[in-house]
């Protein structure tokens, strides 16, 4: 297997998906060489800190909404990856959620409570991947405190596979791979990666190429290391200058834009991973379920491609077989 695939609808809340808006989105993505969707959305805990996960439906994207973007993805021909993500109504990212390990008495009373309400919240939507036919589902992303709890992590996902028969992926986060020692229990090791590969804006794409050779070859080590095929889960680059310095940054928007940062960054990496025997394939970050007109594409900083350098190259090597 091998995926040629985007991220969908990380920005959608409640109804959102069940837009026509949004249908005719996943119709570009589709169009743009796409053949596999990652549905990814996101359900909140209050804080870091919180030990309970709250289904917020003033927000969080119901079951029918899910439902409705998978079926329009099925009748597109795409395959679905679906990933339900945590993240924190204070403002700290996902992989800072953490708590005491055991106390003196042997108790985990902290992790115990959490992993009991993670493990409803992905085994819900674990159920949801079966019955709609996902062909993949992703069990957690950039759970970086986390990961240390291995036990914790293997009952969670022998839990998922009763449920849930398809491909098993877990998203950990760029240069800390090495920290989930469970990679062994899934099927495929995901990784956000969001590798850093100018020094600074306008980096031709051939430096961005030279950039990406070391971090290839901890890739692979990673994928020998453990005998599974590694899959960027996340990966990406706003069309701003300066991004290919931080490509996870969403949030300097006085960036001056720029189509070569991002069309350079997706060349550069699609000419280094595409054609590795160990390398299973991408999902880019992100496509909006409201994405704009073309001819806005001239303006827009954001993740998405559509209508810019970026889709071109992108749909070009997609077209390409593995």
């Amino acid at each position: 297997m091998f995926i040629k695939g985007f991220s969908y609808g990380f920005d959608a809340h409640a109804g959102d998906y069940r837009t026509p808006e949004a249908a005719a989105s996943i119709e570009k993505l589709k169009k743009a060489g796409n053949e596999w969707i990652c549905i990814s959305f996101i359900v909140m805990q209050e804080k870091f800190s919180s030990t309970r996960i709250n289904f917020d439906y003033r927000y969080t994207v119901k079951d029918r909404d899910v439902e409705f973007a998978i079926k329009k993805a099925r009748e597109l021909g795409l395959k679905v990856c679906l990933k339900p993500v945590i993240n924190c109504e204070d403002g700290v990212w996902r992989a800072e959620i953490n708590f005491p390990d055991e106390n003196m008495m042997g108790k985990d009373m902290y992790w115990d409570e959490w992993f009991e309400h993670y493990n409803a919240f992905v085994c819900h939507y674990a159920e949801m991947a079966e019955y709609t036919n996902c062909e993949m589902f992703c069990v957690g992303c950039e759970m970086v405190a986390a990961e240390r709890k291995t036990a914790h992590w293997r009952k969670l996902i022998k839990n998922v596979r009763k449920l849930y028969k398809g491909s098993v992926i877990y998203n950990a986060n760029w240069g800390s791979e090495d920290n989930v020692k469970w990679f062994d229990a899934v099927d495929y090791i995901g990784t956000s990666a969001y590798y850093p590969v100018a020094k600074k804006g306008g980096e031709p794409e051939e430096n961005m190429y030279k950039a990406w050779q070391p971090i290839k070859k901890r890739v692979k080590e990673l994928s020998d290391k453990w005998g599974k095929k590694v899959i960027f889960i996340e990966i990406g680059c706003r069309s701003a200058e300066g991004c290919a310095t931080m490509p996870w940054d969403f949030t300097h928007r006085h960036f001056p834009y720029s189509e070569d940062e991002q069309v350079n960054f997706y060349s550069s990496c699609l000419r280094t991973f595409f054609d590795e025997p160990w390398f299973a394939g991408f999902f880019w970050w992100e496509w909006s379920t409201k994405i704009y007109n073309t001819a806005k594409a001239k303006t827009d900083k954001s993740f998405n491609i559509h209508g810019k350098k970026a889709e071109k190259v992108l749909k070009k090597w997609y077209s390409k077989k593995r």
